[in-house]
């Protein structure tokens, strides 16, 4: 009996936890994608939300809010965390763009945007400063976040 609540005390703090971006990969299964939920490349960042190589000053290039999940295979909060933006995905479609990058692939884009721990979570609201949010974060701080920093309400 204490094994295991020695067990469950140990494993709760992981599930609040963020991983480190320069971990080496594992065998993990990419996250289903959900409706609404897009994967984006550091050349369609560039057109859709930011060119970092020629603006000096950031200016978003979208027409809708956008919240971008940057995410890997490895990274154990971040098969937590996919469901939920895929969640969000769906109940905030047609009022903000919702996409998921994958750090693996998209190494370059992740360095210039000095993404340096898994998830990060990117919120970018039509007008002012994008925000960041790390670790695997439950709903309501997700929905909180869109409320406060997109201005979109439920």
């Amino acid at each position: 009996m204490k094994r295991i609540i020695f067990s469950i005390l140990i494993m709760f703090p992981l599930l609040f936890s963020e991983c480190r971006a320069d971990q080496p990969a594992g065998a993990a299964v990419v996250p289903e994608q959900g409706k609404g939920v897009a994967q984006l490349t550091n050349d369609e960042f560039k057109k859709v939300i930011f060119d970092y190589e020629t603006e000096k000053e950031w200016k978003f290039s979208g027409k809708k809010p956008v919240i971008i999940d940057f995410y890997a295979d490895w990274c154990a909060p971040c098969r937590q965390l996919s469901p939920l933006i895929e969640e969000i995905a769906r109940e905030y479609e047609g009022r903000i763009d919702v996409y998921k990058v994958d750090t693996e692939k998209e190494k370059a884009l992740a360095q210039n945007l000095g993404i340096t721990g898994l998830p990060t979570i990117l919120f970018i609201p039509v007008e002012g400063s994008p925000q960041v949010a790390m670790g695997a974060l439950p709903k309501e701080s997700l929905e909180q976040a869109i409320s406060e920093v997109l201005k979109i309400t439920k």
